[in-house]
């Protein structure tokens, strides 16, 4: 598969109405991406990308990320099988955001904890400000000790 080229940033036109691809990272090297479920819309995770892991994912359709705690680019799914498969990708308009709408195999489960979605709990607001987080998913969809063993996961706390 040849490798895909981004363009260079020319100019602010260019970059927030032309047809070219001209990603622009952080400081780090990478640009946040949200990833959400193609059918429903609801938001799975908030993943990073650096120039290589961008590049697998719009070459092989499939969701790849960047993990800031292991350095390294991680293939979503490889391990527990719940490959996200892009249905489609967008870039924001100064291009250093990413929006992934994607199928998930299996369970449809996106989080490392079991549940569907990272975002599981819900923080209150408002005159309820300080109170306890209300769980919005009642049962994980999978057994994140069977699929990925007991080991800590390093890329928490």
């Amino acid at each position: 598969m040849p490798s895909l080229q981004f363009h260079p940033r020319i100019s602010v036109e260019e970059v927030e109405e032309g047809s070219k691809l001209a990603p622009k990272f952080d400081d780090n090297g990478l640009m946040p991406c949200i990833t959400t479920n193609a059918d429903s819309g609801e938001v799975l995770m908030l993943g990073w990308m650096n120039d290589t892991a961008l590049r697998l994912t719009l070459q092989t359709g499939e969701a790849h990320y960047f993990s800031r705690a292991r350095q390294i680019v991680w293939h979503k799914g490889a391990t527990s099988g719940l490959v996200q498969r892009v249905v489609e990708a967008r870039i924001d308009d100064d291009q250093d955001a990413i929006w992934l709408r994607v199928a998930v195999a299996g369970s449809g489960a996106s989080c490392h904890v079991g549940y569907r979605s990272c975002f599981y709990r819900a923080i209150p607001v408002g005159h309820a400000a300080g109170a306890a987080l209300r769980f919005t998913e009642s049962t994980k969809k999978f057994d994140p000790v069977q699929t990925y063993g007991d080991a800590p996961n390093p890329t928490k706390l």
